[in-house]
Parts: structure tokens; sequence; C-alpha cells
């Protein structure tokens, strides 16, 4: 258990795999109690199960946070299980590589929904909660394609990501003090993010690059860290990477 992480209400986007899966299990067994939310209902309750079978505390809402009423239910169901809401962890992300002039303009546009609309929902749905408490903690996960163009091909995943990050330093400016915003930006690690990609000669090259993946557990250290800091300590930004990673 961790005295800055135990008892305290964490809501996690994108929870049924990879990051969002790691973390919960990570802050579960910290004390957390967890609002996992992701699209695969049967994915959520294996993971919930798990926890529970533990002696954990997790609830499930199936969700997908491009649906800004569907982000809206996971913090209300968050309150009405818990009484509050403590962190939210805006977790779910996709991403589509491929040359800009394949065209794939309906994977920009869904890699705009999930990865900068569905945070934004995120932070519309939890700030007027953290507000009311005088507390909260926002994490919101970008990439290192966030802190440098990944190029030819992530052109627009890296546009998202940038976004998340110019995103989240506003809101930290606009409501720090009692409400505090960490950004989380990871390099490869394992999971199903490398995944996201429709264009052939770019998933594998994908696949290549992620053969230097690190552990999902190693994000969930990273977010327990900043959780678990006092109240006073807002860590704003983290980049990880293997450390064989040169981009």
């Amino acid at each position: 258990m961790s005295k800055g992480i135990e008892g305290k209400v964490v809501v996690i986007t994108g929870a049924s795999s990879g990051l969002g899966e790691a973390t919960a299990h990570h802050l579960a067994a910290a004390g957390a109690f967890l609002v996992l939310a992701a699209r695969r209902g049967d994915r959520l309750e294996a993971l919930a199960a798990q926890i529970r079978a533990k002696g954990g505390r997790a609830e499930t809402v199936v969700a997908d946070v491009s649906r800004r009423a569907d982000v809206e239910a996971v913090v209300r169901h968050a309150v009405a299980s818990f009484g509050r809401v403590d962190v939210m962890v805006n977790n779910a992300g996709l991403m589509a590589i491929a040359p800009l002039s394949e065209g794939k303009v309906d994977e920009w546009e869904r890699m705009i929904d999930i990865n900068v609309k569905g945070v934004l929902y995120g932070i519309a749905a939890a700030l007027p909660v953290f507000q009311k408490q005088g507390a909260g903690h926002f994490i919101n996960i970008a990439s290192v394609a966030g802190v440098k163009v990944f190029s030819p091909g992530g052109t627009v995943y890296s546009g998202t990501k940038f976004a998340v990050r110019a995103i989240s330093e506003g809101l930290r400016h606009e409501v720090g003090g009692a409400i505090r915003t960490t950004v989380i930006s990871p390099g490869a690690v394992d999971s199903e993010l490398k995944l996201g990609s429709s264009h052939a000669q770019s998933a594998q090259t994908v696949s290549e690059f992620y053969k230097q993946a690190i552990p999902a557990d190693s994000v969930a250290c990273a977010i327990a860290y900043a959780i678990e800091q006092p109240a006073d300590v807002d860590i704003n930004e983290i980049v990880l990477r293997p450390a064989v990673q040169e981009f």
C-alpha cells in the first residue's frame, strides 16, 4: 500500500489492455479505488474480477471516449460509487501510422476524436467535480511523438499528442493550485497501440520499432509516482523510453 495512493478514487480510460490495464493492477495493489472504462466490457469485467480477487475495489463502465456522454457517465458512476474522484487518467489512445499521401482522413479524424477530444471530454467531465472538491489530479497520456514529430507516417498522431501536451499545460496554468496536472509521454511500451496501423508498410515499420518496447508496468510506475506525491507537489511531465530507443 502507498499512503499517497491508498483510498484515492482513480478513473482510468482505455483500461481494458496495455497501459490502462497495467496501471489498474498497479494502483489497485497500492490501495486505490478504481473506475475502469473502455469499449470492451468483457475485458473490463475480467480485469475487475482479477482486482477484486486480490481484495481490491474496482467498478467498470463500458465507454467510448470519443462520445462525450459516455465519458460524463463514467465520472458520474465514479461519484455515485465512491462519493468523489481524485484522479482522472485520460489514457485511451489510437496510433494509426501512415504517410499523409495515403490520405487516410478517416483515421486522422478517429485519432483526433480519441486522442484529443477524448482527453478534452475527460477534462470537461472531471473538472467540475475537482473544483467542487477543491482537489483533483489529471493524468494525460501523451507520447514521445508529442515531443518530437514522428515522421514519415506519424505526422497526424504526433499532432494529436502535441495537442495533449499543450492542453495539459494550459490546464495546469488555469486550474493549478489545488488541482494537479501531469503529462506522461511514453516511448515504445508494450501495448495494443502498435496494432493501430492499417497501412501495411507502416505497420511493419511500427512492428520492428516496437521490438525494443519496455513493459507497460513501467508507465504504471510513473503514474503512481505522480499520484503519490504530497498535494503541494505537481509532477507536470514525465518522458520515458526504452534505454535503447533513439527517437
